[in-house]
């Protein structure tokens, strides 16, 4: 059975850190690309950053670069999501991707960041 599952969400204020994970099972981790995607309320899902199998490519959306740093554990089968200065603006759910080109696709439950004003 496939599980991703987020945890390290919470209410944090403006300018704070949080560290997300998702820890996965039930497929072949280290050949997955792992993302992150954030919704905010009455929004889009939208990509936050990715991480190639083997850390070789990563990439961010604009608005969380220099602020948000992605990185994986193969030997964990786990994927982070470093997130530091956090703005109003990123309150969102914060969603993992597991992504096998286009052969397999999972998703996590979401786990909920709240930044304060």
């Amino acid at each position: 059975q496939v599980q991703l599952v987020e945890s390290g969400g919470d209410l944090v204020e403006r300018g704070g850190s949080l560290r997300l994970s998702c820890a996965c099972s039930g497929f072949s981790f280290s050949f997955y690309k792992m993302s992150w995607y954030r919704q905010a309320p009455g929004k889009e899902r939208e990509f936050v950053a990715s991480v190639s199998a083997s850390s070789t490519y990563i990439s961010y959306t604009d608005a969380v670069k220099g602020r948000f740093t992605i990185s994986r554990d193969n030997r964990k089968k786990t994927a982070y999501l470093q997130m530091s200065n956090l703005r109003s603006d990123d309150t969102a759910v914060y969603y993992c991707n597991a992504n096998l080109e286009s052969q397999n696709d999972y998703w996590g439950q979401g786990t909920q960041v709240t930044v304060s004003p």
